[in-house]
Parts: structure tokens; sequence; C-alpha cells
């Protein structure tokens, strides 16, 4: 029998497992990735797209942490757009679409380059665990490969199904297979598991399209990249097609509704409630005359194109007929079809910030395994968990993201405390200080963290600190540079005449005043355009996070506040048995993670401060 020995194993190469081992080989650990196919390394199985609402926040984060994903969707990137471009920076979200062959090879050559990770093609089919630690793996080929930390991002194939209508098919996705045997082990180790599903519409025949009956929507002129270290495009842009269903459309899935493997019982697990299928939508949104429909292209010399908006689980002559009746795709053909697929999951509130498990040591979890949906939930996941699989690994310090820091840190709480009883997905909704974690500084908020936690390259850190040297001489200019009311007036800005001095600082942050205008005078007029934006951000929002800062300072007290995981509930007599219940359930590591369970109240959490200050647990 064959053995290896590594400092961390990522069981998995989507889009966690490939942040995951990048992470950890970054921090110093030697590294390998078990994957079926390395060709199928930064395969984007769903859509052709990085980044969106909430999500570009995520891929942000990752990038100032210097993982991959942001760099790959700028080296692939064929449509730039940025998505509430007409609101406030807090909740814009950068996106590409991504030309999949060009997305793939950007995460090969980065795995390719990484020194201290390996890939291995093979499927680990079992965990090796000694008194409750988990030590390695046995492949399904027998060899065996031990580690002092094992990351497991299983995506969709715990026992994955695919569904088109009646018909069933064992696969974690298209064309590969599903992962029976160590979905059986996480029953042996009791873990506890559920079920759940997405899916997927069918792909189409660009060529078979007629582009003159559909609307276009065309790239970004001013593309908004997806990593701080690209200074310019890769690849070439293109529009994405707009159509929409029809009341023929939603005649024909009336019809056929019990032929769908959603609708017809063969479905368990639950699905996503802001991706849902377009069955599910004919049915919740009865009142509606259509749904739109994005035609987005997956490459530039690929004429496949994914019709972002129908995805399916009808059996495929209904595909076919769904398909033409909408208008342009009269005459499509499909050359995949829709399907929905189901899989097993793990409650997220077994693990701990950490992302370790929190009944094994050295088990770290990332990605759909944990309940979520989307490359980006799952690539963020995997970087967390691989920073921490290293420094379990190598005895060094672990990697926690709280709320107030960032998108990993809300999503992570998020998942850890609530668990789940749908599909995760991000939304800047979920953050109660997104003011202060948008996408323009992310870097400002991670890099300083992920230089400290020893995952940054050379190269970032020091186009990062070139950076945050610039943007403070220019802080510091607009600072010192002040005028009165009566100035200002003279030169366009409608401030009050109140006699009261103003810097250029506070002055930018004014509504009614154009950034052009401050950019001109004293040193600004020296300062490169993308620091001066930056500035005029900063500006903008430094009246509301002063606020927002005190609120952030009230959670880290709270979080600084350890529940002691032997804390036994029951002794508090005050509680009620629902709330007891969910505090074991969740056992909250800290009192600010307590007080956001489902339920809890200020009384219960001042009988479980007292508690803890008592000294009887």
């Amino acid at each position: 029998m064959k053995h290896r020995n590594f400092d961390v194993i990522v069981i998995g190469g989507g889009h966690a497992g490939t942040e995951a081992a990048l992470a950890a080989a970054r921090r110093g650990a030697d590294t390998v990735l078990i994957t079926h196919r390395f060709d199928r390394l930064g395969e984007m199985s769903c859509n052709p797209a990085i980044g969106g609402l909430g999500k570009g926040h995520i891929v942000r984060e990752i990038d100032a942490l210097d993982g991959a994903m942001g760099r790959a969707a700028d080296a692939s990137a064929i449509q730039y757009r940025l998505l509430n471009r007409s609101k406030g920076p807090a909740v814009q979200g950068p996106r590409t679409q991504s030309d999949r062959a060009l997305y793939r090879a950007a995460i090969q050559n980065i795995i390719k380059t990484e020194p201290r990770m390996s890939v291995i093609e093979g499927e680990a089919v079992d965990l090796l665990v000694k008194n409750r630690i988990v030590t390695g793996c046995t492949l399904a080929d027998g060899s065996q490969i031990t580690a002092g930390a094992v990351v497991l991002t299983t995506g969709t194939f715990l026992r994955g199904v695919i569904h088109i209508g009646q018909r069933t098919i064992p696969a974690g996705r298209q064309g590969d297979p599903a992962s029976v045997r160590l979905a059986e082990r996480m029953d042996e180790l009791g873990v506890t598991l559920g079920r759940l599903k997405t899916g997927t519409p069918p792909r189409l025949d660009g060529r078979t399209i007629d582009w003159t009956r559909v609307g276009q929507q065309e790239a970004d002129a001013a593309p908004v990249f997806l990593s701080f270290l690209t200074e310019e495009m890769s690849c070439r842009q293109v529009s994405c097609g707009i159509t929409a269903t029809n009341a023929r459309t939603h005649a024909l899935i009336d019809r056929n509704l019990t032929k769908s493997a959603l609708f017809g019982g063969q479905i368990n697990g639950v699905g996503p409630r802001y991706c849902p299928s377009i069955e599910d939508k004919i049915v919740r949104f009865a009142e509606k005359a259509s749904h739109q429909i994005f035609l987005e292209p997956e490459g530039l010399d690929d004429p496949t194109i994914y019709p972002n908006g129908i995805s399916t689980s009808m059996p495929e002559d209904v595909q076919v007929e769904l398909v033409q009746s909408i208008e342009g795709l009269e005459r499509c053909r499909i050359l995949r079809p829709g399907y929905a697929i189901e899989y097993d999951y793990v409650d997220p509130r077994d693990l701990r910030p950490t992302l370790e498990t929190r009944d094994w040591t050295g088990l770290f979890l990332a990605g759909q395994i944990n309940g979520t949906t989307g490359y980006e939930e799952a690539a963020g996941q995997g970087l967390v968990a691989g920073l921490n699989a290293a420094g379990r690994a190598l005895d060094l310090d672990s990697a926690v993201f709280t709320r107030d820091e960032s998108y990993l840190g809300v999503m992570i709480d998020d998942l850890i405390t609530r668990g789940v009883s749908e599909p995760y997905r991000m939304f800047t909704s979920r953050a109660e200080f997104r003011l202060h974690l948008r996408a323009d500084n992310a870097d400002q908020r991670l890099t300083p963290k992920g230089v400290e936690l020893g995952c940054v390259g050379v190269s970032r850190r020091t186009a990062y600190e070139a950076k945050a040297i610039l943007l403070d001489r220019a802080r510091a200019s607009a600072v010192s540079h002040t005028m009165t009311p009566t100035e200002a007036s003279r030169l366009g800005f409608g401030l009050n005449l109140d006699g009261v001095r103003r810097s250029l600082f506070d002055i930018l942050g004014h509504a009614n005043v154009d950034p052009d205008a401050v950019f001109g005078l004293g040193e600004l007029s020296k300062v490169a355009p993308p620091i001066l934006r930056q500035l005029a951000i900063e500006a903008r929002y430094a009246p509301y996070l002063a606020r927002q800062a005190m609120d952030a300072e009230r959670l880290r007290r709270d979080e600084a506040v350890r529940i002691p995981e032997t804390m036994g509930y029951d002794a508090l007599g005050g509680l009620s048995n629902e709330l007891r219940a969910k505090l074991e359930r969740s056992r909250p590591a800290t009192l600010a993670q307590a007080g956001r369970i489902e339920g809890m109240t200020p009384v219960a959490l001042n009988q479980i401060l007292l508690h803890i200050r008592s000294g009887r647990q």
C-alpha cells in the first residue's frame, strides 16, 4: 500500500478546493489537492460569471488575501459590468462574464506555479481517524495519504443525483461520478447531514439563435476589475442577449409540471430561494406575465450560450418546447439539457469559526458541503479553511474573520450560528456594517491581515503598500487644505454660509459637490485618478462610518466574551426549552454569536454572561 505525507490535504477541486489548497500552500504548508481530473480544475459548473451583488465583495476580499479567483476572473473576462452603478459604492457589485476555457486555464496556471502545492488525480473514499483526530485519507486505489489537517470540499458530489424529468443519474455534476463511499464515511462519523438541491439551465447553440429578435446588454465602457492587481483588460468584450418567457412558455410549463423532477416528487432537497427553477417561478409568481432571460456567451470561440433564468429539471423533450417558445429562440438547438442536482450537506452549526468541525480535530469543511450556493461563497470558505488547516498543521495562529471586518466573516458567522434551511447566498443586506465593508476598500481592510497571517506574496504586498502611501498622502492633503464657506461658494460649492472652515476632505463628502472640481485644488491636482476616486468614496461615507464604528466596538466587546465549550445551558433555569436547545445545538463561541441566534433575548444573554462570570460552567 502506497503512503505519502503532507501538511494539508484538500479533497475536491472545485472553487472551494482550489482556493483552500492555494491558501494553505501560501501560508507555508506542503499541500496536496485530490481531484478526479486536473483538467477540470477551475470548472465553472453553472453560469459563466464571477461576482455580482454581495458576491463581488467576497471576490475582492479573496483577492485582498492573495487568492486566485479575482485574477482568474480578470484573465478570462469577456464582459465587465458594475451592478447597482446608480447606487452608492457600498452596494455596488463588480461582475464579469468569463470565457470558461480561459478561466480554467488561469486557475490551472496559478496552481502549477505554486511551489508548495501538488495535485493527485484520484478519488478519496475514506478518512483516517485516530482518537477523534482526522489524520489523512484513503484513495480508491488503496493508497493512503496522511497530513496534519484535511479540508473537505465535496461540492455537490456527496451522494449527488442529477434529475432530468423522471430520469435520475448518480453524479456529482454532469460527467463526474458521485461520491458515495465518502458520504457513507461521514455517516459513520456521526456528522449531521441534510439534503439540498440546485439546478442549471439547458445550454444553447448560439448559432441557432435569432440575435436580431433579442435585446442587447453591452459591456461597461469603463471596466471595474475584480483583482486589485489588474491594470488592463485581457480579453475582447462582448454583449449578452436579453429575452423573456411569455404566456405560451408559462402554459407549457403548467401543462407539464408533473413531469418536472421538482414537482413530480423525486426531489426532497430544498433549493435556493433566490435562484429558483423556471418551474418554481411560474408556480410562485403566477401573476407575472414574463421572466427575463440573459443569453450569456460561454466563450469567445465557443458557440455555447448559457440562458440565465430558465434553470429546469423538465424532461428533455419538454425543454426543447420550452426554449423554442421564447422569442428569438424559436429554432434554437439545445446542446445539453438542464438538470437539477440533489446532494448531501453538513449542518454548518457543527463548525467552529475556523471552519474546523467541532467533533473531529483536523477536519475542515468548505463550500457547498456547508450549505452554500455560488462559486464566490465556496471560494471564500475555501480560503478561510485552507488558512486554518495550515494553521492547524503548522501550529500557527487561527485565521478568524469577524462581521465588522469582512463579508467572509458575515458569511461564516451566519452559517455556524444560524445554520441553513436552504442554500445560502451572500447579499449586501446580510452585513450590518456594509458601509465599511465595501468592495473598493477590501484591500485596505484585509491585505494587512493577510500579511500578518503569512498568505500574501511579495508582489501584492509591495503593490498594496505603494497604494497605501499614496492614499495616506492624498488624505493628508485633503484634510490640511481648508477654506471658508465664502471661498467655497466662489468655487461653486453649495455649502452653508455658517462661517465654519471646512477641509477639502469634508467638502468631498457633500452630496451636492462635484468631486472633479475638488480634485483640481491644491496638492490633490497632482494625485492619480484611482487614488482620488478612493478618497472621494471615503469622504462620502466618513460621517456614517464614525457612528458605525461605535456599533462595531460594541460587537468587538461581546466577541471578546468567550463562552466555554463545556458550558451547560441546563443550569440556566430562566431560558426557554426552545432557546436552550438552540444554544446546545449551535454551541456559540462568544456572547456576540449567542446574541445572533434566532429568538435570543437581552434577558437570556445577561443570564449567560452572569453564568460565565460566576465560573460555574
